[in-house]
């Protein structure tokens, strides 16, 4: 018999403080945990939507190190923007807090305790990576190394991001400090670990008997997991940053992330609920076996959603077990990989800052692209594509259709109905079953298809009103065209409804034009939302098209990324062969005076120069005119082969000599010239 729950209690993983939000993060996790929110409300259930930024750790530290600001400032930072582009974005969570709170760090640090002091860790010393330069040990994520299976020459002691595999540092070839450089060596230290390995029998039974609902990701990952063996997982870490292990002979060590993360989402509520007594206990939402707690996350996170943090609540014995970890797998952009560290990402502060107002256009892309079962891709031409296609031609040109169509017939007013044909009962009959469809979708979290089903309903309008032609029939009939026009804003209603859990401003929007003030989930289906007599608004346009040249800039943004990135780890080309000084000394190098310059006509790459030489005048042509403006030049010195053999073009130009540049790894040609001036003719010794 399926339990029945009285409350939810949804979270999503938190962002590390280290840097911005970009789409990958918003289709893996933080998209989809909203529209189940969104959902759930508008069903009228209780439910608190739990967010927060992760500020320990070491990402954090190397940035700050790598700026020369404290980790403090880092954070403050990061959070600051994370939360303003979620709230910009309309990521509804009922609370948005920080790992650096009061209040996360006394219950973490009573959480610890209480486990310690019940003997529920195994105390070991072991050996760790080390670096001798800088004085600290090092954690996993902060150790690079050859992949051992892949041999990817910068594998992390975590996992290799190039083929994907989970590992740890000792499995690394050549192991190195990642932010120095620095060799490593072994260093005996002190660390509390969760023994796993005792909790396996009952998370087998726990995930692969009492879970078989969960997605084939997550439940795949996990039985990998248990299959391969679990083993004890080191709670603290030595650290400068971060909750202090509350245990006397513990000073320089700190919590390890991954378990004080996580009890974010219990601090953060605890955070909410005190403040809103309202709410309930936050004590309620976490011990109440009546609660059910849904996680969000990435694919990277499942191990630690689904094994530890399960195994951390089960030894501390009084918290409720998730009921479902509805997983996304990763998104990547243009056919690449998303990469913070690379800068090759589509960061959220910036596209809402680049395409202001066009919050439902992404949102509507992201879950139509959403990563629920294996990797997808995101590109701004399907971006684009589903914007103009879809959400233009289909969504808004239906509602259009029906809001003008009212306005010009009707001044605004909604029809009365009349006596219905066929095609009017087939259309209302198809319509009729969207809310048990979409239910059974969002309930299975198959974000994906219940949005191509809120869509369909605006296919169905369109493909009526379009087959009905009522700005023909106005002319033959206008009692039948009151029906159609009464049926094709019952759909408009309907719409408003369906589409509030994905598109939450459109809809808005929406139900602002129609004068829908009252609505909720169980009206979906219903063919009376607008009774025949109600004022609309005056209409307007609910989606705008996506201009080409608004994706040329973005596309324009991640070819300059890559192309730097290039540059970046790119080494210069090899010496050529060696040759004798005799050979060199044939070569006349010298120093000349920019006159004139001027870019040859019909010849894009070319740039003519007349030169003063020391002697006389001398025109050289040089291919860089893609690189320099003429007026950059005049009046430069620069250095040119004086005793090179004239070449003539097909243009009839000659050029006497050549200018020497100096070609940079990312392709781009600088100019050779001197430190202070000379007169012109001057050889190069």
């Amino acid at each position: 018999m399926e339990k029945i729950f009285k409350r939810t209690l949804i979270t999503s993983a938190l962002p590390y403080a280290n840097g911005p939000v970009h789409i990958g993060h918003l289709a893996g996790v933080y998209v989809p945990a909203d529209i189940y929110a969104r959902y759930l409300r508008l069903k009228g259930e209780d439910v608190l939507f739990i967010g927060g930024s992760d500020e320990h750790g070491v990402p954090v530290t190397i940035r700050a190190r790598k700026e020369g600001i404290t980790v403090q400032q880092v954070v403050d930072r990061y959070h600051s923007l994370i939360k303003d582009s979620f709230e910009r974005f309309g990521i509804s969570f009922d609370v948005y807090s920080r790992t650096t709170s009061k209040i996360h760090h006394k219950l973490a640090s009573d959480f610890f305790r209480k486990l310690y002091d019940e003997g529920k860790f195994v105390e070991k010393v072991s050996e760790q990576f080390y670096d001798e330069q800088t004085g600290h040990f090092l954690t996993d994520r902060n150790i690079k190394g050859e992949c051992p299976r892949c041999h990817a020459p910068e594998a992390y002691g975590d996992q290799c991001e190039k083929c994907g595999a989970t590992l740890s540092p000792e499995e690394l070839i050549n192991p190195y400090n990642a932010e120095t450089g620095n060799p490593l060596v072994k260093r005996e230290t002190k660390h509390w670990y969760l023994p796993l390995d005792k909790d396996q029998p009952w998370l087998e039974k726990w995930i692969l008997e009492d879970h078989k609902e969960w997605r084939p990701n997550v439940y795949g990952q996990c039985k990998s997991w248990l299959d391969g063996g679990l083993h004890p997982r080191a709670v603290t870490r030595d650290l400068d940053w971060g909750i202090p292990v509350p245990v006397e002979g513990a000073e320089g060590k700190v919590l390890y992330v991954w378990f004080d993360a996580p009890i974010g989402y219990i601090s953060n509520t605890k955070e909410l609920c005190d403040a809103h007594p309202e709410l309930g206990s936050w004590e309620t939402w976490w011990k109440d076996s009546s609660t059910r707690m849904i996680h969000f996350i990435g694919k990277d996170n499942i191990v630690f959603h689904c094994i530890v943090f399960p195994a951390m609540l089960k030894a501390h014995g009084e918290y409720n077990l998730p009921d479902n970890v509805p997983s996304n797998e990763f998104l990547n952009l243009e056919g690449n990989k998303i990469s913070t560290s690379k800068n090759y990402a589509v960061w959220l502060n910036e596209y809402l800052d680049e395409l202001p107002d066009r919050q439902d256009e992404l949102r509507y892309v992201l879950t139509a692209n959403a990563p629920e079962t294996k990797d997808n891709d995101f590109t701004w031409a399907d971006f684009q594509a589903r914007c103009n296609n879809e959400l233009v031609a289909v969504y808004g040109n239906f509602v259009n259709r029906a809001l003008q169509l009212t306005q010009k017939y009707y001044d605004g007013v909604v029809p009365a109905c009349g006596e219905l044909t066929e095609t009017d009962k087939a259309t209302l009959a198809e319509f009729a079953d969207v809310k048990a469809s979409l239910e059974k979708l969002l309930d299975q979290f198959k974000f994906r298809d219940a949005q191509k089903e809120a869509m369909n309903l605006a296919r169905i309008g369109n493909k009526y009103i379009a087959d009905e032609e009522p700005w023909k029939v106005i002319k033959t009939d206008p009692e039948r065209v009151k029906t159609i026009i009464y049926i094709s804003l019952q759909l408009t209603a309907n719409l408003a409804i369906a589409f509030e859990p994905f598109l939450p401003f459109s809809s808005k929007k929406l139900r602002e034009m129609i004068c829908m003030d009252d609505f909720a989930w169980n009206q979906l289906g219903r063919t009376d939302l607008l009774p025949a007599g109600k004022q609309l608004a005056k209409p307007s346009l609910l989606f705008s098209k996506i201009e080409d040249d608004v994706i040329a800039f973005q596309q324009q943004k991640l070819a300059d990324t890559i192309k730097a990135n290039e540059a970046a780890n790119a080494k210069a080309e090899p010496i050529k062969d060696t040759v004798s000084f005799d050979d060199f000394q044939k070569l006349d190098i010298r120093v000349g005076t920019v006159l004139e310059c001027e870019r040859v006509p019909k010849m894009k790459k070319l740039l003519k120069f007349l030169i003063d030489d020391g002697l006389n005048r001398r025109t050289i042509v040089s291919g860089i005119a893609q690189h320099y403006e003429p007026e950059e030049l005049k009046g430069k010195q620069v250095l040119f082969i004086a005793n090179l053999a004239p070449r003539e073009f097909k243009n009839g130009l000659v050029s006497e000599g050549m200018i020497l540049s100096a070609e940079n790894w990312d392709g781009s040609l600088a100019v050779t010239t001197v430190l202070k001036e000379v007169k012109a003719g001057s050889q190069v010794c």
